[in-house]
């Protein structure tokens, strides 16, 4: 299934009205304690300010220390975690020009400006955006962002779902009501794609995520991009009995062609520019593999596969799931 650029604008469209209907909703209730570190260890921003004046700051603690950022920030390079701040409308002023082109989201950042090559972010044009506040999550670059703008450092991995994604950026923003109801939402919507996907599909049934990169043959897990967010973690599925530790310790692997088979799963979750399942069952070698032989292989390429983001990974599990049940009719 290939969703059309309509599909995609209706989609941002429903999250975003489902994020301020709910905001509207709960605007008179109290607000919610909450703890000030997640379960996977990252501590939570917390605002000391009780009532925020403008140019108001908050300390938060980061892989650098503790630093400073506003408590409303209002000129945001994010040169990473675009998806959460869409999902809470908050929307940069810079990005790095692959985030900016997002397949689901890129519409709602038609204005944000390129801040420069992702992963090498230009000094010259992130000052000439006048940020009061850099996200990124390459802690390499921290000594050249931070001499333009607080830059909070949020190493990729150390938020390791969806969950502790939107519920931090919820506390840095002051928007907790938001990520709560975004989050209901999503919960929602993935145990539903999750129930058709159990009612057609064997519990046991393995699932691979691959990447077809010309000559090297790619394995990831389950917080790698190209599809292990949503068959993983999303729809619980299973890599391999063989190879589940390997990979969900490292998160990805390259592997040759004569392991192959240990590696393939009863479902084959697939990243390709280049081939087609067409071409993979003309392939001798992968046309050996049972999950291609029985046309259980999901082909999708990289701009569909690769992000990871919570608006991307809710995307994309119904994608999947869509394929799935139709695939065991």
């Amino acid at each position: 299934m290939r969703i059309t650029q309509q599909g995609s604008r209706r989609f941002l469209a429903f999250i975003l009205s489902v994020v301020f209907v709910a905001g509207f909703v709960l605007s008179g209730c109290g607000n919610t304690p909450s703890s000030n570190s997640d379960a996977g260890g990252t501590k939570l921003p917390s605002d000391k300010a009780v009532t925020p004046q403008a140019g108001e700051v908050k300390t938060i603690s980061t892989i650098n220390g503790d630093i400073e950022v506003p408590v409303h920030p209002q000129r945001i390079v994010a040169e990473e975690y675009l998806g959460s701040l869409i999902a809470l409308e908050v929307i940069p002023v810079g990005a790095p020009e692959l985030t900016i082109k997002n397949y689901y989201f890129k519409e709602a950042l038609a204005s944000v400006e390129d801040s420069g090559v992702y992963g090498k972010p230009s000094a010259e044009r992130i000052m000439s955006l006048n940020p009061d506040l850099i996200i990124t999550g390459n802690k390499d670059s921290y000594e050249l962002l931070s001499k333009i703008a607080p830059t909070l450092v949020i190493p990729y991995g150390q938020l390791k779902n969806v969950h502790e994604e939107l519920t931090y950026f919820g506390a840095l923003f002051g928007k907790e009501k938001e990520a709560e109801a975004w989050l209901a939402e999503y919960d929602r919507r993935i145990k539903e794609a999750k129930a058709k996907v159990d009612a057609v599909i064997p519990a046991d049934a393995s699932f691979s995520i691959m990447e077809d990169a010309g000559k090297r043959i790619l394995v990831y897990g389950d917080n790698f991009g190209r599809g292990g967010q949503p068959t993983y973690q999303a729809l619980g599925r299973k890599p391999p009995g063989g190879i589940a530790d390997e990979i969900m310790k490292k998160q990805w692997a390259e592997i040759s062609a004569e392991v192959l088979d240990k590696y393939a799963g009863d479902y084959i979750i697939m990243t390709s520019n280049e081939r087609t399942v067409a071409d993979f069952k003309a392939d001798t070698i992968w046309s050996s593999l049972p999950a291609v032989k029985n046309g259980r292989i999901y082909v999708w390429p990289e701009e569909r596969s690769w992000y990871y983001d919570p608006l991307a990974v809710l995307a994309q599990t119904e994608e999947l799931a869509e394929w799935l049940t139709k695939s065991a009719k």
